[in-house]
């Protein structure tokens, strides 16, 4: 009886799809095909958005989007990815990645283009952020993978590392499924905040200059964050959850998706709960935000920038990195993510002149591979 047919992974069967022993370098159609593909989608999704805007848009950002201007985005992506696709299609001898790109492109232009027609229809109680997953993508990639290839730690590394599709999986969820995560993290802390509030406190900081404010905001946010991050660590509950972020075996851009729904609302919701009891005001606490969303991509890249006189006062990539190598030595260690000072404080700091780890991952086991099947992780019993 011959042995069963090994069960292909999603990222195996895409290999299979788009591989051939064909280079990879300027020229060879590789380029030109994945980033057809790429713009395809992109196209295809932001067409989604405008023909059902009440079910796949923020409705916070809906009534901001200067239309013509996305319409007109929507056709240059779409005419660049056909261009790139039909460039691939003639240098590359296999045609999947061609073909693949085409095959978006003209599904976004039968559903209109840029030019679909936006129904005018009420709002809808339930709805996922797919703009803000093409927003998310555009921003992100954009500026970091660009960044990886230019000044990359692992040159051997590409963007279709092992694990990709399922930090894209985790990608993909953290943005669309926003309101969840409004429902979740924002609702409790509010309410919450507002039982701990204490007026004259609050009344001290809101009278203090904005930079000011600023930066006690972010080092408040990194007190609570290390606080919460080495108690994820600490108690094995929260670390069955945790693990799931240790689990990613390459850093890059997308490494930093990987975090479990229970890790993401727990500590979402009690950093952003210091900051309301704190007292910031508004606008602080949302140029807060914009940096923690930079910030932690950043420290997980694929990027070795040469700024040591920085890295003992930021968080750069190499001190994160210490944070989920596989050593020994590296065990709990770096849980900050802006301020190193504040692991140097509690005797957490590790940072050896001038090494990187040799690499990441959990030393004991390895996560089972998908969105999905890693979200149920933490609930099943080890053997």
């Amino acid at each position: 009886m011959p042995p069963p047919t090994p069960r292909l992974s999603a990222e195996q069967w895409l290999a299979r799809v788009f591989a051939d022993a064909a280079p990879r370098h300027v020229g060879t159609g590789w380029i030109s095909g994945i980033l057809g593909i790429v713009l395809g989608l992109l196209a295809l999704l932001a067409v989604l958005c405008l023909n059902f805007p009440q079910y796949l848009t923020l409705p916070e950002l809906r009534s901001r989007y200067p239309l013509d201007l996305v319409r007109l985005a929507i056709d240059v992506g779409l005419l660049a990815g056909m261009a790139l696709s039909g460039l691939s299609l003639l240098l590359r001898r296999k045609k999947a990645l061609g073909v693949a790109g085409l095959a978006l492109a003209g599904a976004a232009l039968a559903l209109g283009a840029g030019g679909a027609e936006i129904p005018r229809v009420g709002e809808a109680r339930i709805y996922l952020a797919l703009d803000w997953f093409v927003l998310g993508v555009i921003t992100t990639a954009a500026l970091f993978v660009p960044l990886e290839r230019a000044f990359p730690l692992r040159r051997g590394q590409g963007v279709f590392r092992r694990g990709w599709l399922t930090d894209t999986q985790y990608f993909f969820a953290s943005h669309v499924l926003a309101q969840v995560m409004s429902v979740a993290v924002l609702a409790p802390a509010v309410a919450l905040g507002a039982v701990l509030a204490l007026p004259q406190a609050q009344a001290a900081v809101e009278g203090l200059p904005w930079l000011v404010q600023w930066a006690m905001c972010v080092l408040v946010a990194d007190l609570a964050q290390y606080g919460v991050h080495r108690a994820f660590h600490a108690v094995p509950l929260l670390w069955r959850f945790h693990k799931v972020h240790h689990s990613v075996e390459a850093m890059d851009w997308l490494a930093g998706s990987r975090l479990h729904l229970v890790d993401v609302i727990v500590t979402r919701g009690l950093v952003l709960l210091a900051l309301l009891v704190a007292g910031f005001a508004e606008s602080v606490v949302y140029a807060y935000l914009a940096l923690v969303s930079f910030h932690a991509v950043f420290i997980h890249a694929n990027f070795a920038p040469r700024w040591g006189w920085l890295e003992r006062w930021v968080a750069m990539p190499r001190f994160h990195h210490w944070h989920h190598a596989r050593e020994a030595e590296a065990r709990d260690v770096n849980f900050a993510v802006h301020l190193p000072m504040i692991d140097r404080w509690f005797g957490t700091c590790h940072m050896p002149e001038g090494r990187w780890p040799e690499g990441y991952g959990l030393a004991d086991e390895r996560a089972p591979e998908g969105w999905a099947r890693q979200l149920v992780w933490p609930l099943r019993r080890r053997a």
